[in-house]
């Protein structure tokens, strides 16, 4: 049977760690060849001996136009041309707040985050084109939908890419180029401890605990995990979402659906616990 990517060519950024790891396996496994880009040299080199045939490397700083534009060419002369871009690169800051923004900082994350994927998609776009259209996957988060989840400047960035997305969309779906963004949740990888400003070492060990505990805090008993937007990336890239673009995909356990008494009853309500007894049950409504 053959793979739901069989014959296509993807560009993955921030492809050889995390969610971008795990999602250039899946589409490996599902038949398509896989440009992974990447700082991380040492990681992306071995990736090419694990796949020799069906991956190439691309040392690409996605800060960089000229690396992007050098990483999507690398898929037209490796492989024939390119039908699918995951925008998948990313970072985050310990900025979380209004006074300590530090202007430098703070265009270097948008510089990784928005301006990044929209200088893929420009690269990508005619490419694209010459094999008749493709599918762009841009990584958002919930932290671009609620705020909580993130520092400022990561999640305000985030929030851009969902708009950007759907801007996007409206431009490219009429020449079959669909654009959809994913939001992960609470997904074990190490940029939820660098979201907090802790070294790598330290975001690694923070990403195992979320792999361990990330079950008890959300509506789904499972920690989200790097296959899990792999999957949501897989379905957007497909033709199985042939109808679907200028959309955002929530990929979170269920995180976002409310407080945590809307899935839990064994925590108090929010009304409860500002009205007392005025909103708790009878103790027998019978015969009422």
């Amino acid at each position: 049977m053959a793979g739901r990517l069989e014959g296509k060519v993807a560009v993955i950024t921030g492809g050889v760690s995390g969610i971008g790891l795990g999602t250039v396996e899946l589409f490996v496994a599902e038949g398509a060849k896989v440009v992974a880009a990447d700082i991380q040299d040492e990681k992306g080199a071995m990736l090419e001996q694990r796949f020799p045939v069906t991956v190439r490397y691309a040392h690409c700083d996605v800060t960089l136009e000229d690396e992007i534009a050098a990483a999507a060419q690398l898929a037209k002369s490796e492989f024939g041309g390119l039908d699918i871009l995951f925008n998948n690169a990313g970072i985050s800051d310990a900025m979380r707040t209004i006074p300590e923004i530090d202007a430098e900082r703070w265009a270097w994350i948008y510089n990784v985050l928005v301006r990044g994927p929209a200088l893929g998609m420009k690269h990508a776009v005619p490419l694209m084109l010459e094999r008749g259209g493709g599918s762009i996957v841009n990584t958002a988060s919930i932290a671009g939908l609620q705020a909580g989840w993130g520092p400022i400047a990561y999640s305000s960035a985030k929030a851009a890419v969902i708009h950007m997305s759907k801007v996007a969309a409206a431009q490219l779906s009429p020449q079959r180029i669909r654009v959809n963004a994913i939001c992960p949740g609470l997904i074990a990888t190490s940029i939820f401890g660098a979201s907090l400003g802790m070294p790598r070492q330290g975001a690694d060990q923070l990403a195992a605990l979320v792999a361990t505990h990330a079950d008890k805090v959300q509506p789904v008993p499972k920690a989200g995990m790097p296959e899990d937007i792999a999957q949501a990336a897989l379905y957007l890239a497909s033709d199985a979402s042939a109808f679907v673009t200028g959309t955002h995909l929530v990929v979170d356990g269920g995180i976002t659906v409310g407080s945590r008494h809307s899935w839990d009853q064994a925590a108090p309500s929010p009304f409860t616990e500002m009205f007392g007894d005025m909103f708790a049950a009878p103790a027998d409504s019978a015969g009422s």
